[in-house]
């Protein structure tokens, strides 16, 4: 596997693990250091400039909500959309590493 796959992969399962903090922080929201710290316990390399490229990512397919706080700090906010992929009850696009339904 090249490490153009590898890190393919990561953007990915970035997006997922995105996706599942900002699920479990509703209905608030909650901010990038959160996030970051989270996704860094499971891909320690992925940095706050990666980071902050996926939730552009996943702002712009309508599946978060960013703003940004007078400190410089982003702070993300599932969608109506977000929350139904996050919950099975949608099919799921390529680029973001949903693994499949168990139950």
């Amino acid at each position: 596997m090249s490490s153009i796959d590898l890190k393919q992969q990561e953007r990915e399962q970035s997006r997922w693990l995105i996706l599942s903090v900002l699920n479990a922080a509703r209905p608030i929201g909650t901010n990038e250091g959160l996030i970051l710290s989270t996704i860094q316990s499971v891909l320690p390399g992925v940095t706050q400039q990666e980071l902050r490229k996926e939730l552009v990512y996943l702002e712009d397919r309508k599946l978060i909500e960013i703003s940004h706080q007078h400190t410089g700090t982003w702070f993300g906010k599932l969608t109506r959309n977000g929350v139904d992929l996050v919950e099975y009850t949608v099919p799921v696009d390529p680029g973001i590493a949903r693994p499949e339904r168990y139950w």
